[in-house]
């Protein structure tokens, strides 16, 4: 590979990292082509990207981006892939409904939420974090509850009120 296409590869990395908000990197090496296709669709299927990047290119995006990644750096190597998402707890989900049937991928670290996550152990954790979008379903929930109950409580008090007139009206 030339200079100029290490240059495009780093470039493109560079701007996909900077543009997600969430990247996980793991190890996917020692799956056969098989394992490794049927990740990659289900990878597809939730729209997370997985890339295979050699490490001194992702090095070098991750220097040339916008945020401070440099505790990343010591997780660089062996093999290395990168994996993309918009929802951060969506590709732990995937690797560990992959894994019930594989030993691999494992997850070496994680940028999800803005906050780093080492080692495969962060799976379960990386999985039950809450998304954005969840959780602000969540709050609106909660906002809702005690609006609902007032709702309920006047709809059921304005018929009663409206039993009471009917009668006094009757007599």
């Amino acid at each position: 590979m030339n200079l100029e296409d290490k240059n495009k590869i780093i470039d493109n990395l560079t701007k996909r990292i900077n543009e997600t908000n969430h990247f996980y990197l793991a190890d996917v090496s020692g799956l056969n082509v098989l394992d490794t296709n049927t990740l990659r669709r289900k990878c597809f299927e939730k729209d997370i990207n997985l890339l295979v990047v050699k490490n001194t290119l992702l090095k070098k995006a991750l220097e040339k981006s916008d945020a401070d990644y440099d505790p990343l750096y010591d997780v660089l190597i062996g093999n290395t892939s990168i994996i993309f998402t918009e929802t951060g707890n969506v590709p732990a989900k995937v690797i560990k409904e992959f894994r019930n049937k594989h030993k691999k991928p494992i997850i070496k670290a994680a940028f999800v939420e803005e906050s780093f996550y080492f080692g495969d152990d962060q799976l379960e954790l990386l999985a039950n974090i809450k998304s954005k979008d969840e959780l602000i379903g969540d709050i609106v929930l909660l906002l809702q509850s005690p609006l609902k109950n007032v709702m309920s409580s006047l709809q059921s008090g304005g018929n009663i009120l409206t039993g009471v007139l009917k009668t006094l009206s009757e007599k």
